[in-house]
C-alpha cells in the first residue's frame, strides 16, 4: 500500500501528470490567446484536474462559438475543436469597414479571415433591431447557392409589414419581401432570377414580377441631335 502511495506521489510530481500541449482548431474569429484566456487553461496545469465540460462551457460564452469538443489525449495533450456559427452576411460600418454577421446575429471583425464575396451586405440596420437577428437566422437556413446572387439587404418596414426588407441582386433585380417570408419565398425568387430579365420582384402575401422599363434616354438624345 505504501508503495502504491509513493508511486502516486511521484507520478503527480512528474511531467506526465501535467498539461504539456494545448491545441485549438476550427477557430476563425477568436485568437488562440483569447481562447486560452477564456478557458483558463495553461501548459503545466494538472492534466487530470482539467474538466472537459468546464472548458466547453467557458468557451461557448464567446458569442461566435456554437459548439466545443474537448479531446484529452494522455499524456498531457488537450485538443479543443471549435465550431463557430456560420457567416451569413457582412455589415457595412460608418467608417466603410466590413464586419461579419453570423447565423446567431453576432457581429465580429473580419480581420485576416477575409470575406466571402457570395454573401450579402447588410446596410442601414440598427444594432438593436430585433429583425436583424431573425434575418440572420433565416439566411442560415437557406442553401448558400440560393443567396449567392443577393448583394445587399436593407430594412424597409411599413406599418402592415414591420419586418419588410428590400434586397438588391448582382443580376440587377430589386426584391421586396419580409424576414418572416424569406425562407418560404426563396425558391420563387430563384426561379425568377433564372428565367426573367431584371425587374422588381415583390414577395409578400402574393408574388409578383414587373420587368424594368428599358432606358430610352440615350435613344431620345440621339434623335434630338439628328434633327
Amino acid at each position: 500500500m505504501l508503495f502504491i502511495v509513493l508511486l502516486a506521489v511521484l507520478f503527480f510530481r512528474s511531467s506526465l501528470s501535467r498539461v504539456s500541449e494545448i491545441r485549438f482548431d476550427g477557430n476563425v474569429f477568436s485568437t488562440r490567446d483569447q481562447l486560452l484566456n477564456r478557458s483558463g487553461l495553461a501548459v503545466g496545469d494538472q492534466y487530470f484536474g482539467v474538466s472537459s465540460s468546464d472548458i466547453s462551457e467557458k468557451l461557448r460564452e464567446i458569442q461566435s462559438i456554437q459548439q466545443v469538443t474537448v479531446d484529452k489525449q494522455f499524456p498531457g495533450i488537450i485538443a479543443i475543436h471549435i465550431k463557430e456559427f456560420a457567416t451569413v452576411a457582412y455589415e457595412l460600418q460608418s467608417d466603410g469597414s466590413l464586419r461579419a454577421i453570423l447565423a446567431n446575429g453576432t457581429s465580429v471583425g473580419v480581420g485576416s479571415s477575409g470575406i466571402a464575396v457570395e454573401k450579402p451586405i447588410l446596410t442601414k440596420w440598427k444594432s438593436d433591431d430585433p429583425y436583424k437577428a431573425k434575418l440572420c437566422d433565416a439566411l442560415s437556413r437557406i442553401p448558400g447557392e440560393w443567396t449567392a446572387d443577393i448583394s445587399e439587404i436593407i430594412p424597409a418596414p411599413i406599418p402592415s409589414f414591420p419586418d419588410r426588407i428590400k434586397m438588391y441582386t448582382r443580376s440587377q433585380f430589386e426584391v421586396i419581401t419580409t424576414v418572416s417570408l424569406l425562407n418560404s419565398k426563396i425558391s420563387y425568387l430563384n426561379q425568377v432570377l433564372e428565367t426573367e430579365d431584371p425587374g422588381l420582384i415583390t414577395m409578400l402575401e402574393a408574388d409578383s414580377y414587373v420587368p424594368f422599363k428599358p432606358d430610352t434616354s440615350e435613344e431620345g438624345q440621339e434623335k434630338d441631335t439628328t434633327q
